[in-house]
Protein backbone atom coordinates (compact mmCIF):
# COMPACT_ATOMS: atom_id res chain seq x y z
CA UNK A 1 0.00 0.00 0.00
CA UNK A 2 2.84 2.41 0.86
CA UNK A 3 4.44 1.76 -2.51
CA UNK A 4 1.09 2.45 -4.20
CA UNK A 5 0.65 5.77 -2.36
CA UNK A 6 4.21 6.81 -3.17
CA UNK A 7 3.71 5.94 -6.85
CA UNK A 8 0.39 7.84 -6.93
CA UNK A 9 2.01 10.91 -5.35
CA UNK A 10 4.91 10.80 -7.83
CA UNK A 11 2.48 10.53 -10.75
CA UNK A 12 0.49 13.54 -9.46
CA UNK A 13 3.67 15.61 -9.24
CA UNK A 14 4.64 14.63 -12.78
CA UNK A 15 1.21 15.65 -14.09
CA UNK A 16 1.41 18.98 -12.25
CA UNK A 17 4.92 19.67 -13.57
CA UNK A 18 3.85 18.78 -17.11
CA UNK A 19 0.90 21.17 -16.90
CA UNK A 20 3.13 24.00 -15.72
CA UNK A 21 5.62 23.42 -18.51
CA UNK A 22 2.83 23.32 -21.08
CA UNK A 23 1.53 26.65 -19.82
CA UNK A 24 -1.93 25.35 -19.01
CA UNK A 25 -4.33 27.95 -17.66
CA UNK A 26 -7.04 27.72 -15.02
CA UNK A 27 -10.44 26.65 -16.32
CA UNK A 28 -12.24 29.50 -18.03
CA UNK A 29 -9.12 31.32 -19.24
CA UNK A 30 -7.51 31.40 -22.69
CA UNK A 31 -4.57 32.89 -24.54
CA UNK A 32 -5.92 35.66 -26.74
CA UNK A 33 -3.59 34.90 -29.66
CA UNK A 34 -4.83 31.30 -29.85
CA UNK A 35 -8.23 32.62 -30.98
CA UNK A 36 -7.09 35.86 -32.63
CA UNK A 37 -3.70 35.12 -34.22
CA UNK A 38 -3.42 38.48 -36.01
CA UNK A 39 -4.00 40.62 -32.92
CA UNK A 40 -1.13 42.93 -32.01
CA UNK A 41 0.40 42.47 -28.56
CA UNK A 42 2.44 45.21 -26.90
CA UNK A 43 2.66 43.81 -23.40
CA UNK A 44 4.26 46.75 -21.64
CA UNK A 45 4.58 45.19 -18.19
CA UNK A 46 7.04 42.62 -19.55
CA UNK A 47 9.35 45.50 -20.50
CA UNK A 48 10.66 48.78 -19.09
CA UNK A 49 8.17 50.77 -21.22
CA UNK A 50 5.79 51.31 -18.31
CA UNK A 51 5.38 53.62 -15.34
CA UNK A 52 7.65 51.50 -13.13
CA UNK A 53 10.45 51.59 -15.71
CA UNK A 54 11.11 47.88 -15.16
CA UNK A 55 9.41 44.52 -15.83
CA UNK A 56 6.58 43.89 -13.38
CA UNK A 57 6.30 40.93 -11.00
CA UNK A 58 4.32 38.04 -12.44
CA UNK A 59 4.90 38.86 -16.12
CA UNK A 60 7.14 36.09 -17.46
CA UNK A 61 6.16 36.23 -21.14
CA UNK A 62 4.66 38.81 -23.53
CA UNK A 63 1.33 37.01 -23.89
CA UNK A 64 -2.25 38.14 -23.29
CA UNK A 65 -4.59 36.00 -21.19
CA UNK A 66 -8.29 36.67 -20.62
CA UNK A 67 -11.46 34.88 -19.62
CA UNK A 68 -12.93 32.87 -22.48
CA UNK A 69 -16.05 35.09 -22.91
CA UNK A 70 -13.87 38.20 -23.13
CA UNK A 71 -11.67 36.54 -25.77
CA UNK A 72 -14.72 35.64 -27.85
CA UNK A 73 -15.93 39.24 -27.70
CA UNK A 74 -12.51 40.56 -28.76
CA UNK A 75 -12.51 38.13 -31.67
CA UNK A 76 -15.70 39.71 -33.03
CA UNK A 77 -14.30 43.21 -32.55
CA UNK A 78 -11.13 42.24 -34.39
CA UNK A 79 -13.10 40.80 -37.30
CA UNK A 80 -15.11 43.99 -37.65
CA UNK A 81 -12.04 46.23 -37.51
CA UNK A 82 -10.14 44.01 -39.97
CA UNK A 83 -12.81 44.67 -42.58
CA UNK A 84 -11.75 48.32 -42.51
CA UNK A 85 -8.00 47.76 -42.53
CA UNK A 86 -7.64 48.12 -38.76
CA UNK A 87 -7.19 45.91 -35.74
CA UNK A 88 -6.75 45.78 -31.99
CA UNK A 89 -3.56 46.13 -30.00
CA UNK A 90 -3.41 44.95 -26.40
CA UNK A 91 -1.22 46.59 -23.76
CA UNK A 92 -2.39 44.47 -20.83
CA UNK A 93 -5.00 41.83 -20.12
CA UNK A 94 -5.13 39.45 -17.15
CA UNK A 95 -2.86 40.81 -14.40
CA UNK A 96 -1.78 38.67 -11.42
CA UNK A 97 -2.33 40.05 -7.92
CA UNK A 98 1.43 40.01 -7.34
CA UNK A 99 1.76 42.59 -10.13
CA UNK A 100 -0.84 44.80 -8.45
CA UNK A 101 1.14 44.46 -5.22
CA UNK A 102 4.26 45.55 -7.12
CA UNK A 103 2.42 48.67 -8.33
CA UNK A 104 1.41 49.56 -4.78
CA UNK A 105 4.97 49.10 -3.44
CA UNK A 106 6.25 51.32 -6.23
CA UNK A 107 3.67 54.00 -5.44
CA UNK A 108 4.77 53.98 -1.80
CA UNK A 109 8.43 54.50 -2.74
CA UNK A 110 8.44 58.30 -3.04
CA UNK A 111 12.13 58.37 -3.94
CA UNK A 112 11.63 56.44 -7.17
CA UNK A 113 10.63 59.02 -9.80
CA UNK A 114 12.44 57.45 -12.74
CA UNK A 115 9.45 57.66 -15.11
CA UNK A 116 7.66 60.72 -13.74
CA UNK A 117 7.94 62.90 -16.87
CA UNK A 118 6.59 60.23 -19.21
CA UNK A 119 3.77 58.81 -17.10
CA UNK A 120 2.72 61.10 -14.21
CA UNK A 121 4.23 64.54 -14.92
CA UNK A 122 1.83 66.63 -12.81
CA UNK A 123 1.03 64.25 -9.95
CA UNK A 124 2.82 63.21 -6.79
CA UNK A 125 2.91 59.49 -6.07
CA UNK A 126 0.39 59.58 -3.18
CA UNK A 127 -2.16 61.11 -5.56
CA UNK A 128 -1.87 58.10 -7.87
CA UNK A 129 -3.38 56.01 -5.07
CA UNK A 130 -5.88 58.65 -3.98
CA UNK A 131 -7.18 59.17 -7.52
CA UNK A 132 -7.46 55.40 -8.08
CA UNK A 133 -5.01 55.26 -10.95
CA UNK A 134 -3.36 52.55 -8.83
CA UNK A 135 -5.44 50.38 -6.49
CA UNK A 136 -4.79 47.48 -4.15
CA UNK A 137 -7.19 45.35 -6.22
CA UNK A 138 -7.59 45.47 -9.99
CA UNK A 139 -10.35 44.27 -12.28
CA UNK A 140 -7.52 42.94 -14.46
CA UNK A 141 -6.90 40.25 -11.84
CA UNK A 142 -10.45 38.96 -12.35
CA UNK A 143 -9.47 38.07 -15.91
CA UNK A 144 -11.91 40.12 -17.98
CA UNK A 145 -10.33 43.60 -18.12
CA UNK A 146 -8.20 44.64 -21.07
CA UNK A 147 -6.12 47.70 -21.97
CA UNK A 148 -6.45 48.15 -25.70
CA UNK A 149 -6.14 50.50 -28.64
CA UNK A 150 -6.60 50.45 -32.42
CA UNK A 151 -3.90 50.14 -35.06
CA UNK A 152 -3.92 50.19 -38.83
CA UNK A 153 -3.02 46.93 -40.56
CA UNK A 154 -0.35 46.02 -41.24
CA UNK A 155 0.93 47.80 -38.12
CA UNK A 156 3.53 50.52 -38.45
CA UNK A 157 6.93 49.93 -36.83
CA UNK A 158 7.21 51.12 -33.25
CA UNK A 159 10.49 52.61 -32.01
CA UNK A 160 11.99 51.15 -28.82
CA UNK A 161 11.38 53.13 -25.65
CA UNK A 162 14.34 55.03 -24.21
CA UNK A 163 14.07 55.97 -20.53
CA UNK A 164 16.56 58.79 -21.12
CA UNK A 165 14.27 60.42 -23.71
CA UNK A 166 10.99 60.95 -21.91
CA UNK A 167 8.33 63.42 -22.98
CA UNK A 168 5.70 65.08 -20.80
CA UNK A 169 2.64 63.02 -21.66
CA UNK A 170 0.34 65.84 -20.52
CA UNK A 171 1.73 68.36 -23.00
CA UNK A 172 3.84 66.98 -25.81
CA UNK A 173 2.68 63.48 -26.56
CA UNK A 174 4.63 62.41 -29.63
CA UNK A 175 2.30 59.75 -30.96
CA UNK A 176 4.36 58.51 -33.90
CA UNK A 177 7.51 58.31 -31.79
CA UNK A 178 5.92 56.38 -28.94
CA UNK A 179 3.29 54.07 -30.35
CA UNK A 180 2.02 52.57 -33.61
CA UNK A 181 -1.57 53.11 -32.45
CA UNK A 182 -3.85 55.53 -34.23
CA UNK A 183 -3.61 58.91 -32.47
CA UNK A 184 -5.55 58.75 -29.20
CA UNK A 185 -4.21 62.02 -27.82
CA UNK A 186 -2.21 60.47 -24.99
CA UNK A 187 -0.13 57.42 -24.39
CA UNK A 188 -1.07 54.28 -22.50
CA UNK A 189 -0.78 54.76 -18.72
CA UNK A 190 -0.43 58.53 -18.91
CA UNK A 191 -1.79 59.45 -15.48
CA UNK A 192 -3.29 62.82 -16.33
CA UNK A 193 -6.69 64.21 -17.23
CA UNK A 194 -5.64 64.18 -20.90
CA UNK A 195 -6.23 60.42 -20.71
CA UNK A 196 -9.81 60.81 -19.50
CA UNK A 197 -11.95 59.38 -22.28
CA UNK A 198 -14.01 62.56 -22.72
CA UNK A 199 -11.13 65.03 -22.21
CA UNK A 200 -12.28 68.30 -23.87
CA UNK A 201 -8.88 69.38 -25.19
CA UNK A 202 -8.59 66.72 -27.87
CA UNK A 203 -8.36 67.42 -31.57
CA UNK A 204 -11.33 66.29 -33.69
CA UNK A 205 -9.32 63.33 -34.98
CA UNK A 206 -8.28 62.23 -31.49
CA UNK A 207 -11.85 62.55 -30.24
CA UNK A 208 -13.09 60.51 -33.20
CA UNK A 209 -10.48 57.81 -32.61
CA UNK A 210 -11.44 57.45 -28.95
CA UNK A 211 -15.11 57.33 -29.85
CA UNK A 212 -14.44 54.59 -32.40
CA UNK A 213 -12.64 52.47 -29.80
CA UNK A 214 -15.26 53.06 -27.12
CA UNK A 215 -18.19 52.41 -29.46
CA UNK A 216 -16.92 49.15 -30.89
CA UNK A 217 -15.86 47.81 -27.49
CA UNK A 218 -19.26 48.67 -26.00
CA UNK A 219 -21.00 47.06 -28.97
CA UNK A 220 -19.55 43.71 -27.92
CA UNK A 221 -20.09 43.92 -24.19
CA UNK A 222 -17.28 45.97 -22.70
CA UNK A 223 -17.50 49.08 -20.52
CA UNK A 224 -14.92 51.86 -20.48
CA UNK A 225 -13.26 53.31 -17.37
CA UNK A 226 -13.76 57.06 -17.78
CA UNK A 227 -10.28 58.05 -16.53
CA UNK A 228 -8.46 55.79 -18.98
CA UNK A 229 -9.50 55.72 -22.63
CA UNK A 230 -7.71 52.36 -23.07
CA UNK A 231 -9.28 50.42 -20.17
CA UNK A 232 -12.34 48.22 -20.68
CA UNK A 233 -14.11 45.66 -18.48
CA UNK A 234 -16.18 42.87 -19.95
CA UNK A 235 -19.56 43.42 -18.33
CA UNK A 236 -20.68 39.78 -18.06
CA UNK A 237 -17.40 38.67 -16.52
CA UNK A 238 -17.38 35.06 -15.28
CA UNK A 239 -15.28 35.72 -12.13
CA UNK A 240 -16.68 38.94 -10.63
CA UNK A 241 -15.55 38.15 -7.08
CA UNK A 242 -12.24 36.38 -7.78
CA UNK A 243 -8.75 37.86 -7.91
CA UNK A 244 -6.24 35.48 -9.45
CA UNK A 245 -2.50 35.31 -8.89
CA UNK A 246 -1.09 32.87 -11.47
CA UNK A 247 1.80 34.18 -13.57
CA UNK A 248 1.49 35.48 -17.13
CA UNK A 249 3.58 33.00 -19.11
Amino acid sequence: MNNYLALKKSFSLIVLFTCLIAGNLPDGFAYVSDSIPNIELDMRYCTNFNFLGTPVDGYQAPVAILSEPAVRALMMIQQELNAFGMGLKIYDAYRPQKAVDHFVRWAADYGDTLTKKEFYPTLAKPVLLEEVYIATRSSHSRGSAVDVTIITRPPRPQPPFDLSDQCDCSLEYRAGERDNSIDMGSGFDCFHEVSHTAYPGLTPRQRSNRLLLKSIMEKYGFKNYSKEWWHFNYVDEPFPESYFNFDVR
